[in-house]
C-alpha cells in the first residue's frame, strides 16, 4: 500500500507515500490512487480531497522510471491507458480536489496536479513534463490539460523543451494559485478546501 487516507471532518487527506522513490507512479499506486477516488467520489461525508505527496523533496517525481525500462510497447500502452483513466476520474470527481504541492511535480506527477480542480504550492515545488528527454510524450493526458490550463504557447514550450518552471513562474502563469512556505502548506490547503466546503 503506497497511500495514506486520512478523514479530516468532511475532507480527506490523500498522500502518495513512496519517498524513497520519490513518490513516482508505478503500476500499484495508478491501481490504488484509482480505487481510492472511486471510494470518495462515493462517499457521502467527503466534501473536498487534498493529494500531497511524503516527505520533503517531492509531490509525485513522474513515473517509475525502472519499471518503464521492464515493459513492452503493449505494456507501457496498458498502463498508460489506466493512468489515462486515473485522473480522467480525479478531473471528473464530483467534489474538489486540491493539488498541495511540496516539491517536485514531474511528468506523470505534474499530470495529477494539474487533474486536479486546484493546485497550491511551496517554493521548493517544480513542474515539468520531461518525457522528451526519454523520446515519449506525457502519457496521461498532460498536454491537453495544460494547454487549457496556462495556454498553448506555454504549454507547447513545457512539453517540447521538457524544461521544468518554479513555483513562482507556476503562479505567474496560472499553474498554481498560490505559493505559501513548506511549514504551512497542508494547513494552507486544508483552510482553502474548508472555505469552499
Amino acid at each position: 500500500i503506497h497511500l495514506r487516507v486520512e478523514h479530516e471532518e468532511d475532507l480527506a487527506l490523500v498522500t502518495i507515500d513512496r519517498p524513497a522513490k520519490l513518490n513516482a507512479l508505478n503500476a500499484e499506486v495508478v491501481g490504488e490512487l484509482d480505487q481510492v477516488f472511486a471510494r470518495l467520489d462515493d462517499d457521502d461525508t467527503v466534501r473536498g480531497v487534498i493529494v500531497t505527496g511524503a516527505g520533503e523533496k517531492s509531490f509525485v517525481a513522474g513515473a517509475d522510471i525502472a519499471e518503464l525500462a521492464q515493459m513492452n510497447g503493449l505494456e507501457a500502452h496498458r498502463i498508460s491507458r489506466r493512468g489515462q483513466r486515473m485522473l480522467d476520474r480525479i478531473e471528473r470527481l464530483s467534489k474538489p480536489v486540491l493539488a498541495a504541492v511540496g516539491g517536485y511535480a514531474l511528468g506523470g506527477g505534474c499530470e495529477l496536479a494539474i487533474a486536479c480542480h486546484l493546485r497550491i504550492a511551496s517554493p521548493n515545488a517544480r513542474f515539468g513534463l520531461p518525457e522528451v528527454g526519454l523520446g515519449i510524450i506525457p502519457g496521461y493526458g498532460g498536454t491537453v490539460r495544460l494547454a487549457r490550463l496556462i495556454g498553448l504557447g506555454r504549454a507547447v514550450e513545457m512539453t517540447l523543451t521538457g524544461d521544468p518552471i518554479d513555483a513562482e513562474r507556476a503562479a505567474a502563469i496560472g499553474l498554481v494559485s498560490r505559493v505559501v512556505e513548506r511549514d504551512v502548506l497542508l494547513d494552507e490547503a486544508r483552510t482553502l478546501m474548508r472555505r469552499i466546503t
